[in-house]
């Protein structure tokens, strides 16, 4: 299958390629870097990616070395940057190193931070391996790592030079984690493509990865800062996040995302924003690839006070994404809290 090259275009930065297909980790990658000048190339992942694709890539590309740390968002922490820092560091790594972030949304986002402060900024390329990176995390320069107090608290906006979504690392991608990437197509489906809600599960996943980053594509190049539409991407991530931080992570982040969706399109609808049949949609177009659209064992009120660092709110002001419907998304400020909880208690389990 031949590659499909998509570009991101921004008034602040220069564009760069979007790379999908299978094999490009072996072909288009190493032939961008031929055009590229540097002194060494780090390649950096977790210790689940590092054995299956890391150590070839390393070996495969010239003064390349490699450089593994902990799986899990738990490990999205400072202390895990200082570790890379001290790596690279060890490496003789300079201004003139490359850097690959080498794996699924957390590499991505906790990697792409490191590009962006060591040294002052190195260029970065990503490489995501899992679905959710490749449709969305990869795709924008949005980078950064979680504080004890909520998820990417610390952060920056930095561009790669590059994006390569190999879709042949998708083969040792567990079940799970494939789901848990649908949950970010379901999400630009209910933003801005709504075909992508009834995408066929036996369908083949480049023209789904395709059509899904060709429509943060579209978001990105209009708002690269987030001052505007950007917003609109953290559809049911407020929610989302508040239950990744109640769980200590146990949670992962597409089926917290799943579950915000649901409150997402019930708040809309308490709030008067939509029809009520929204709520079906988004409810079957998730159990379709069998996430989760309820929680347990936290209380309403718990989810609540973990919103309060969101970083969408303004000055303690409750902002939230929400829908007027398929492909209409807004943002409602001063949402009253008592909505928030109630929406809350709709969808914990065993109510």
């Amino acid at each position: 299958m031949v590659a499909t090259q998509l570009s991101v275009r921004s008034v602040s930065s220069a564009a760069y390629p979007v790379v999908i297909g299978p094999g490009v980790l072996e072909g288009a990658l190493p032939r961008f870097l031929g055009g590229e000048k540097y002194s060494s190339v780090a390649v950096i992942t977790n210790e689940t990616v590092a054995p299956l694709y890391g150590e070839a890539l390393a070996e495969r590309l010239p003064d390349a070395f490699l450089i593994s740390v902990p799986d899990g968002e738990q490990y999205k922490t400072l202390e895990t940057v200082q570790a890379i820092y001290d790596a690279l560091l060890a490496h003789r790594a300079d201004r003139s190193t490359i850097i690959i972030a080498l794996g699924g949304g957390v590499i991505g986002d906790m990697v792409g931070f490191v590009a962006a402060t060591y040294m002052r900024g190195l260029r970065l390329i990503q490489a995501p391996t899992s679905l959710l990176a490749m449709v969305d995390a990869s795709i924008g320069g949005k980078v950064g790592v979680d504080l004890p107090q909520g998820k990417n608290l610390v952060g920056a906006f930095k561009d790669p030079i590059a994006v390569f979504s190999d879709t042949s690392t998708l083969k040792t991608l567990s079940p799970i984690e494939f789901r848990n990437g649908m949950a970010e197509v379901i999400k630009s489906g209910l933003i801005a493509a709504p075909e992508l809600l009834t995408y066929g599960r036996n369908e083949p996943v480049e023209p789904l990865i395709e059509r899904a980053a060709r429509a943060k594509i579209g978001i990105v190049e209009q708002d690269r800062l987030e001052q505007g539409v950007r917003a609109y991407l953290n559809l049911g991530h407020t929610f989302g996040h508040a239950i990744e931080q109640a769980s200590g992570y146990q949670w992962k982040h597409g089926a917290a995302v799943a579950v915000g969706l649901v409150a997402a399109a019930r708040l809309s609808v308490r709030l008067g924003l939509c029809a009520e049949s929204l709520i079906g949609e988004v409810e079957e177009a998730l159990r379709r690839w069998e996430l989760p659209t309820r929680y347990r064992s936290f209380t309403p009120q718990t989810l609540w006070k973990a919103m309060q660092h969101d970083k969408k709110w303004r000055g303690g002001t409750p902002r939230f994404v929400l829908l007027e419907d398929k492909g209409k998304p807004l943002i409602r400020e001063n949402v009253p809290p008592e909505d928030v909880l109630a929406t809350l208690e709709e969808i914990r389990e065993g109510v």
